[in-house]
C-alpha cells in the first residue's frame, strides 16, 4: 500500500529534523498535531539541500545540487518520488498550494553557496530572501491553510522572522563559514577587522527584526502561534548570548544554547502563553 510509503516519508522528514535541529524539533512539537508533518516535510527538504552545499566537501556539490533540484521538480510535477523527503515535500506543496516561486528562490540561494561571492548589500538581501525568508513563507502558507488575506497580512512579519533567524545563524556560524567554507555573508566587512563595533551594527539590525516579527506572531492562527513563538524565544535567547559575547570569541567558537536551557525556555514560554502575555 502506498499509504505505508507516505507514512515512512513523513517519518524520514521528522527524523531528519530531530537529527539536525533540537530547537526546531521542540518548536514543531508545540504546533498543532495536524500541521506538524507538513512542517517536518518543509524542514527535511530545506535541510537536504543545505547539507549538499555545506557538508559534501569531497564530492561534486554542483552536480549533486543540480540532481536534487531536478528530482525535486520532477517529484512536484509528477506527484511522486522514491526519495522519502521529496515525496513528503511534494505532497505538502500540492496540499497547501506552496508557491513554486518560493521553491525556486530557495534553490537559487543554495546555488549561490556553491560559489565564493563577495556579498554587497543587494546580494546579501537576495541570499537571505532565498535561504530564509521564503522558507518562512512556505511555512506561513501551511499556517494560514489557504487564507490568502491572512497570508498577505502576515507575509512581512514572516520574512522578518526568517531574516532574523538567518542572521543569528550567520553570527553563530561565523567561524566555520569563514574558516572552513570560505564564506562571508555580511556585506562590506573584512573578517580580519571584525570587531565589537561591526558586530554591534549587525546586532542592531537583527534586534529590530525580532521586534517586528513578534507583532506578526501574535496574529498567527492558534494552531501555529505557540510553536512559532517558541522558536522565536529559542533564537532570541541565542541572539542575546551572542550579543554578550566579544567579537573575538565569535570568530573562534560556535555559540550554543544547551538543551537544558532550551527546556527551561519551553516551560517559561508556555507559562507566558497560557497567561495571555503573547
Amino acid at each position: 500500500m502506498k499509504q505505508l510509503f507516505d507514512e515512512l516519508s513523513y517519518q524520514v522528514s521528522k527524523a531528519t529534523t530531530k537529527k539536525y535541529s533540537t530547537s526546531f524539533s521542540l518548536g514543531i512539537l508545540a504546533l498543532s498535531p495536524c500541521i506538524r508533518p507538513a512542517i517536518y516535510a518543509i524542514y527535511g527538504f530545506v535541510r537536504l539541500a543545505d547539507e549538499i552545499v555545506d557538508s559534501f566537501h569531497n564530492y561534486d556539490k554542483k552536480t549533486l545540487l543540480n540532481r536534487f533540484t531536478e528530482q525535486a521538480w520532477q517529484a512536484i510535477h509528477e506527484g511522486i518520488s522514491i526519495n522519502p523527503i521529496l515525496q513528503s515535500f511534494q505532497e505538502v506543496v500540492h496540499k497547501y498550494s506552496i508557491d513554486e516561486a518560493l521553491i525556486r528562490q530557495f534553490l537559487h540561494s543554495m546555488e549561490m553557496d556553491l560559489e565564493k561571492i563577495d556579498y554587497n548589500s543587494d546580494l546579501y538581501k537576495e541570499y537571505i530572501l532565498g535561504s530564509a525568508e521564503v522558507v518562512g513563507l512556505m511555512c506561513l502558507q501551511i499556517f494560514v491553510n489557504g487564507d490568502k488575506a491572512k497570508y498577505e497580512q502576515l507575509k512581512p512579519f514572516a520574512m522578518k522572522l526568517g531574516s532574523a533567524f538567518q542572521k543569528v545563524n550567520f553570527l553563530r556560524d561565523l567561524k566555520d563559514d569563514y574558516q572552513v567554507l570560505g564564506r562571508t555573508y555580511f556585506p562590506n566587512i573584512e573578517m580580519n577587522v571584525f570587531n565589537n563595533h561591526i558586530k554591534s551594527q549587525i546586532e542592531t539590525e537583527i534586534a529590530a527584526e525580532f521586534k517586528d516579527a513578534l507583532e506578526g506572531i501574535k496574529l498567527l492562527p492558534v494552531a501555529s502561534r505557540f510553536g512559532v513563538y517558541l522558536a522565536y524565544k529559542y533564537y532570541l535567547s541565542l541572539f542575546k548570548k551572542i550579543r554578550n559575547t566579544p567579537a573575538e570569541r565569535i570568530l573562534n567558537e560556535r555559540i550554543r544554547i544547551h538543551n537544558g536551557h532550551k527546556l527551561s525556555l519551553a516551560m517559561s514560554s508556555y507559562l507566558q502563553y497560557k497567561m495571555a502575555l503573547l
